[in-house]
């Protein structure tokens, strides 16, 4: 992901429950009638890429235990 969406999906992450699911019910609406297939395959692509650059070294994970406490401190 770049920097836009990783912003953007922190914005979401900050709003009350009721909002993040009108903007969850909103992107799903957003891809009714795309091709279902072409959906399933750009996410398994982003899956590959995802591991690919765990193995590699190019990203780092983190424990859930950190990710939830950085996700609670926004």
């Amino acid at each position: 992901m770049n920097a836009n969406v990783d912003h953007l999906i922190n914005e979401a992450l900050a709003l009350p429950a009721d909002e993040r699911s009108a903007v969850v019910l909103a992107l799903i609406d957003s891809l009714d009638g795309a091709d279902e297939a072409s959906v399933a395959e750009t996410w398994a692509a982003e899956i590959q890429q995802r591991k690919a650059d765990i193995r590699s070294g190019a990203v780092k994970t983190v424990p859930w235990s950190e990710a939830r406490a950085r996700i609670s401190a926004l």
